[in-house]
């Protein structure tokens, strides 16, 4: 077929299907993103015209906004399904290198295509071009190479049929997920080669499972049977795996407390007796108290980040780590005793291990008690008080309201600290996405787009603080725009609350955080006007500044959003100073000089150096 790289491009992308986790096959890439410019308008953007009807392309008004909503819809779909995103050359490019970052850091599949340069060089310099003295091949798109789990320039049309079965390996490999950049040079674009027919046959891509190996699955059941008091983490794998019920099945039969990390929250049903809820900083007391009497691990589908690991002060100095990752390079972490396999496979076949083993019954029902006792210290904070509510109890009320299949939704400040440790779920399908890898400021609106429109069942929901809003906000018109209905929480409390507190906490002044302590030559300066802005970019606008004014603008918002096909933004005054605390430790750098400093050392718990499963 005598197609231009870039009909080729697309024609491959249309070929593609994806099977999800209940066996339905879809379209691997379901919509594309696109801002076109110089770079992509003509060669590319000509492409997606002619297949729209295959390949739905909707209009973004940030790069970095459209990519993150194709971040949030890979998310939404448990990596079964991809976005694409493409931008002209030059800031339109370098635009998506943040959402690149978050779905590098989270391990979620991303298709970037940035246009480039030309190849021939002939018009050199162009507009945007950005001149490098001592490389002349380096183009502003290599700044994705950091990012990106493969990146390719594309310098003659024939390459495709090289690197395009990579591109779909790396996208749907569990090990291995994560953003793809395919840098496309204007001219290129345009250039037709004799592709072969083959290379447009539609493929079904099933993620694939591997086993784990048999001698390391007897090590590790070897090294259980020998706990008196094991712990089982779930994490974001095994989300992705589909395997929620097999890991509770497995604590189950075995007497296992479990706990979540912030990627693997909302697989377990809160009220479950062997739930001791989200471990880490941002997770619960409870979960965390049995993780330092824990005298072995068992984390299953996390790469074990500081904030699930308080650190590594959450552990026993002496615990024993064993764990089970379709990543080599997560599985070994710490030393720990490593199975690397699918995370439904392997805790299968680890089952099959174990016949009759099961850890003592005082142990496994420590996990209910203490649980208990975090969930009432929730309900003292989710409680109605007098004046503007606090993140806890707008989180509650939320969580009172949504149903079980509805999609609950944030990213950075203070919110993730409530949402993950307060939250309540119903179990089964996962239905939370903090974005806690990259904790990206403005994911928030954007992923929800992303995931609005992934046609999940149920509402979708983010909460964002005032400071995540005024980050970016465009992606609220592209979702009003298309037809894609979200509620939108926008708590407002005068600033980057959280990271003020963690400045004053460990002695430092106050400072540009809260806007009274900014620097501004007015005496009375202006304040954003949240509801009058998001109405403006076509959202139907609920306030609030009271738990009962709050209640009632939620459900309001649910409604409005269903109704109008667009979202609903309530916007609610909030306290500042109220947050939940976990008790757990955070490594943060704090100056020698500072009052805090003396305290950070005294209260620094003895960190995990290094832990052997055996």
């Amino acid at each position: 077929m005598d197609l231009t790289t870039a009909q080729a491009l697309v024609a491959w992308l249309v070929a593609q299907r994806s099977e999800t986790l209940d066996g339905a096959e879809v379209p691997l890439f379901p919509a594309a993103f696109a801002i076109f410019g110089h770079g992509n308008v003509l060669g590319l953007g000509t492409a997606l015209h002619e297949r729209r009807d295959e390949l739905p392309v909707w209009r973004g008004h940030t790069e970095q906004g459209m990519a993150l909503a194709a971040v949030g819809y890979a998310k939404a779909t448990h990596r079964r399904q991809v976005g694409v995103a493409t931008s002209s050359i030059g800031p339109g490019a370098l635009n998506m290198v943040t959402a690149a970052g978050v779905a590098h850091a989270n391990r979620l599949p991303l298709l970037l295509l940035p246009g480039d340069t030309f190849t021939g060089r002939a018009p050199d310099p162009v507009l945007q071009q950005v001149e490098h003295f001592g490389d002349a091949t380096a183009t502003v798109n290599d700044a994705f190479r950091a990012v990106s789990r493969y990146f390719d320039r594309i310098t003659r049309p024939e390459q495709l049929m090289a690197t395009l079965p990579q591109v779909a390996r790396v996208l749907t490999d569990p090990a291995d997920a994560g953003p793809v950049t395919l840098a496309l040079p204007q001219d290129v674009q345009a250039e037709t080669f004799d592709f072969p027919d083959a290379l447009f046959a539609p493929v079904l891509h099933r993620v694939p499972r591997p086993r784990p190996d048999l001698r390391a699955l007897r090590e590790a059941a070897a090294v259980l049977r020998t706990a008196r008091r094991p712990l089982l983490i779930v994490g974001g794998g095994v989300r992705y795996s589909g395997a929620g019920p097999q890991a509770v099945e497995f604590a189950e039969r075995h007497g296992i407390p479990i706990t979540e990390t912030t990627a693997g929250r909302t697989l377990v049903p809160h009220d479950h007796p062997l739930h001791a809820g989200p471990l880490g900083i941002t997770g619960s007391a409870s979960a965390n108290a049995l993780a330092a009497d824990a005298d072995l691990v068992l984390a299953v589908g996390t790469r074990l980040q500081d904030f699930t690991t308080a650190s590594w002060t959450v552990f026993a100095p002496d615990i024993r780590l064993v764990t089970v990752n379709a990543a080599r390079f997560d599985a070994v972490k710490h030393g720990a005793l490593s199975i690397v396999g699918d995370a439904a496979a392997t805790l299968t076949e680890l089952d099959e291990q174990l016949p009759g083993w099961t850890a003592p019954a005082d142990w496994s029902g420590r996990a209910a008690v203490l649980r208990e006792t975090w969930d009432a210290g929730i309900d003292k904070l989710r409680a109605p008080t007098p004046g503007k509510p606090s993140y806890a109890q707008v989180v509650g009320i939320v969580n009172e309201l949504s149903a079980p299949e509805d999609y609950v939704m944030t990213a950075s400040g203070g919110l993730p600290g409530e949402l993950i440790g307060g939250w309540r779920a119903a179990g089964g399908a996962p239905s939370m996405d903090v974005e806690y890898g990259f904790s990206c400021m403005g994911y928030e609106l954007a992923g929800a787009w992303g995931a609005a429109m992934a046609h999940r069942p149920g509402l979708v929901t983010t909460l964002l603080g005032d400071g995540s809003y005024l980050m970016l906000n465009s992606e609220l018109f592209s979702a009003a725009f298309a037809g894609h209905p979200f509620v939108a929480v926008v708590c407002d409390n005068d600033g980057y609350a959280v990271i003020a507190r963690l400045q004053e906490g460990q002695g430092g002044a106050a400072f540009n955080n809260q806007y009274p302590d900014c620097r501004t030559t007015l005496a009375d300066p202006p304040r954003v006007d949240f509801a009058a802005h998001a109405a403006a970019l076509g959202c139907s606008i609920f306030a609030a500044s009271s738990t009962d004014q709050f209640r009632t603008a939620y459900a309001e918002a649910r409604a409005a959003a269903v109704a109008t096909s667009r979202p609903a933004v309530v916007v609610v005054r909030t306290r500042a100073g109220d947050w939940t605390d976990a008790g757990a430790w955070w490594e943060v750098g704090v100056p020698q000089y500072l009052s805090g400093r003396g305290e950070y050392e005294t209260s620094k718990p003895v960190q995990l150096r290094y832990a052997r499963g055996r």
